[in-house]
């Protein structure tokens, strides 16, 4: 048997050793990396934790806001203190439970409380499953205010109605078996970004629409103390757009205290077909928006808020 050189011996070890060095560090690097990944997921995570609970605290004290102005006043305007926007605010008081004396915590908060009453409230389109005609009229004036296919208001009805509960049968008979299988009722509308699921709306549409129509679990007056000129010139079939950029800017120097004094400011023959029913000077229904940044984190929430009386009631919360 030939033997081999001992250089060349000393020659194979050295690059075996080599090698075992450069698989060592890899794997070495490898776990330090994985380690890494997971103490950023950790991170993340607790961040997003974090940024929730402050916007929950934020919607507690909304609540607590609208609640207070229930005490004192029986209309809501824009001149309340919920109406007030909150612009960017450091939350200088904010301290993470295992912060060091070298962190820094950049925490800001931004919200603002909107009268969803002073939007047209989709939910009027129908009521038990049948559509109501006045009401299509008035969201495609509003649709065509705002330059956009009127005929999209009565596929939102269709589409409302479909889904509410079918009314009984006139002779009282309760569907069963196939018959109640056919009955089946598509999916309920609960967000206006729900709209996308009816033909003819798009994202662009509903970026358009987005200040001036609501979806409430139920119908809705609208405020005429928050309802902006396209909303009051939709609601009013007489009103033209001018007549009711005169009403927005006259309640800016004086709030309607009761629908009295709305009516009094009306132009003469422009009440139109409206009823008591058509509006009111007070709100049940707010929109909470929200938003917090803290470090590299940043969450948006959006909330429907109902008030009665002096209690307030969370319908529905969502944050990404």
């Amino acid at each position: 048997m030939r033997r081999v050189p001992l250089a060349a011996q000393r020659g194979v070890a050295i690059i075996i050793a080599l090698l075992l060095t450069a698989l060592a560090v890899t794997i070495v690097a490898s776990l330090f990396w994985q380690q890494q990944v997971q103490v950023r997921s950790i991170e993340n995570q607790r961040l997003h934790l974090q940024t929730k609970w402050i916007l929950r605290g934020a919607l507690d004290w909304a609540r607590l806001v609208l609640r207070e102005d229930a005490k004192f006043s029986h209309t809501d305007t824009l001149d309340e203190p919920w109406s007030v926007p909150l612009a960017e605010t450091r939350l200088d008081q904010y301290v993470e439970n295992d912060r060091t004396n070298s962190d820094q915590t950049d925490a800001t908060l931004s919200g603002q409380i909107v009268d969803a009453q002073g939007r047209f409230n989709l939910a009027n389109l129908a009521q038990g499953g049948k559509v109501n005609p006045r009401e299509v009229a008035v969201f495609a004036r509003l649709l065509g205010s705002l330059q956009l296919n009127t005929g999209l208001a009565q596929a939102a009805a269709d589409t409302i109605a479909r889904a509410q509960p079918i009314a009984p049968a006139a002779s009282g008979a309760a569907l069963t078996g196939a018959a109640a299988q056919s009955a089946a009722q598509p999916l309920k509308l609960l967000l206006v970004d729900d709209l996308l699921a009816v033909p003819g709306f798009t994202a662009p549409i509903l970026t358009s629409l987005r200040d001036f129509v609501t979806l409430l679990p139920r119908a809705t007056p609208i405020n005429v103390n928050t309802a902006s000129a396209q909303v009051l010139a939709a609601r009013i079939d007489t009103l033209s757009q001018s007549d009711a950029e005169v009403l927005v800017a006259a309640r800016k120097k004086a709030s309607f205290r009761n629908s009295a004094d709305f009516v009094a400011l009306l132009p003469p023959g422009k009440a139109g077909d409206l009823s008591a029913n058509d509006f009111a000077v007070a709100t049940n229904f707010f929109i909470v928006y929200g938003k917090v940044r803290l470090n590299r984190a940043t969450m948006e929430m959006q909330a429907l808020i109902e008030r009665s009386d002096l209690t307030t009631r969370l319908i529905w919360v969502l944050d990404n």
